[in-house]
């Protein structure tokens, strides 16, 4: 019995061992070159960017958080590393390599190569909070029929026709809630209040996407369930009871409850038409309309419907809201600006024949200076600081090699803020966009194939705010030095409160 213990055992050796030996081979030269992609130690030409991985596994996720949470992001964690490395610098964040880019050749061959050499990488907790199945996680064909879907009611033709709706709707809510009659948005007897602009400008763009776009009604609580989603899309992947993403979950679900029913009801009625009258009988001006029309051809699924509607309501509400306080907040500190905007609009009123006449597209368009306002605004205050991606090939760049795997981070401060493209970049002066900028160096909506969709719905929320509050009311803010803080995205720290009261004539 042993000498067949031995006799197997020898076989074995015999047989496995050179396996066993290939596979130690194996492994070793994938962890030298691991090592060479991480720390360039062994003369190759094919380098990655200089840089410090920071910790293990942790990298330099503390520093990047620290500087995220007190909106400086730019000033203490990439300007350092700039000056250290150069433009191109490698990382660690989140357990990922990654290598973080700057400037306008940079965001020009990173976001117009999206789906050839990178593409769009969020945590796990945004893709499961916003949807997996939304245009965010679409690459492709698929992409490009569900922006085919979005685009035409997002863009100036599709808008036009909602002007005056939207007026309607913003005008309605400063009625109820910040005094006023119904021939025009004044009184309140003459007193003053204190607004918090933030909140209700994140609530104005909920409501105008929900009732102009979704032909559903805008609860509150519908719009507080999104603001506890929102607080877990970069939380931690627990779920937990208790934790963040536990609590977004929960929200969502409620979300989602609600959707369904709404997609589902559009559907019946949608389709009852058809019977009734033809396919041509149902009118595809709305967002609502066009997604749910898709699903009953068969294009898309309910679920990818429900995923774009949320992302749409996330995507439009937040960045939208904290660009019309960026922009409230500039015009208060810089008092030339506000006389040259409040004299633009008050020269488009003068040309309206009844009181409390709505805005048309025509004068939206001539709102070229409160646009330039708003722009600056961002310029220097972007909600969105820039977006990851996830190389899906080796990439040469900048005299580089980004492996194929790891991260790519480009960030909008990377040119906002970058004396080589704006001069005296920390200055506030709408007048730099007088003329067009260079492509690529103003990304606060992004570029290439994944430019924000929503980019006039946004221009036009944030004109059409700005026309009905300075033409209507006398305003200053609460706290001129409130602090910008991040949590994910940036808000007013306080919620950025303002003293208004109503306009005499």
């Amino acid at each position: 019995m042993a000498n067949f213990i031995n006799l197997a055992f020898t076989f074995l050796m015999h047989a496995l061992l050179p396996s066993l030996i290939s596979i130690i081979v194996l492994l070793v030269l994938h962890c030298r070159k691991k090592l060479r992609w991480l720390y360039n130690d062994d003369g190759d030409d094919e380098i990655v960017p200089p840089g410090e991985l920071g910790l293990p596994w942790i990298g330099e996720t503390i520093e990047f958080y620290k500087a995220l949470q007190k909106n400086r992001l730019f000033e203490d964690f990439i300007a350092p590393r700039i000056q250290k490395h150069g433009k191109t610098f490698k990382t660690k964040l989140m357990g990922c390599p990654t290598i973080v880019v700057n400037g306008a050749e940079a965001n020009r061959f990173f976001l117009s190569n999206e789906f050839k050499l990178v593409v769009s990488s969020w945590p796990s907790s945004s893709v499961q909070l916003m949807g997996k199945n939304s245009i965010m996680e679409k690459t492709g064909e698929k992409h490009r029929l569900i922006r085919s879907i979005l685009a035409p009611c997002l863009g100036n033709a599709g808008l036009e026709a909602l002007v005056p709706k939207v007026c309607e709707v913003i005008k309605a809510h400063l009625l109820k809630n910040w005094g006023g009659n119904n021939n025009s948005i004044i009184t309140n007897n003459g007193k003053e209040k204190i607004i918090p602009m933030y909140k209700t400008a994140k609530f104005l763009t909920f409501k105008v996407i929900c009732e102009c776009l979704l032909e559903m009604e805008a609860k509150e609580e519908l719009f507080e369930c999104f603001e506890r989603v929102l607080e877990g899309v970069f939380a931690p992947l627990v779920n937990v009871p208790g934790t963040s993403f536990w609590r977004a979950k929960r929200a969502r679900a409620k979300i989602e409850k609600v959707l369904v029913n709404v997609v589902r009801n559009k559907r019946k009625n949608m389709e009852e038409k058809q019977q009734e009258f033809g396919d041509e009988s149902e009118n595809l001006s709305s967002l609502l309309s066009r997604l749910v029309g898709a699903l009953i051809r068969g294009e898309i699924t309910e679920v990818e419907v429900v995923d774009n509607v949320v992302l749409l309501i996330f995507a439009a509400h937040d960045t939208t809201s904290f660009a019309v306080a960026m922009t409230f907040k500039m015009l208060a500190h810089n008092p030339h600006c506000y006389s040259l905007l409040l004299q633009e609009h008050n020269d488009i009123k003068a040309n309206k024949t009844k009181e409390a006449e709505n805005l048309t597209m025509e004068d939206v368009m001539r709102m070229k200076y409160t646009w330039q306002v708003a722009r600056e605004s961002i310029r220097l205050c972007p909600p969105i600081f820039g977006s990851f991606r996830r190389a899906i090939s080796d990439i040469k760049f900048d005299g580089f090699t980004i492996p194929k795997g790891w991260k790519v981070l480009w960030t909008a401060y990377g040119t906002h803020l970058s004396e080589e493209y704006f001069r005296d970049p920390m200055r506030f002066d709408p007048s730099r966009f007088e003329e067009p900028i260079s492509p690529y160096v103003y990304v606060a909506f992004g570029g290439g194939p994944r430019v924000c969709v929503g980019y006039q719905l946004a221009k036009l929320n944030i004109l059409i705010f700005v026309h009905l509050v300075v033409t209507y009311y006398n305003w200053s803010l609460v706290q001129p030095n409130e602090p910008i803080v991040m949590d994910p995205l940036p808000f007013p720290s306080q919620g950025m409160p303002i003293k208004i009261s109503p306009k005499t004539c």
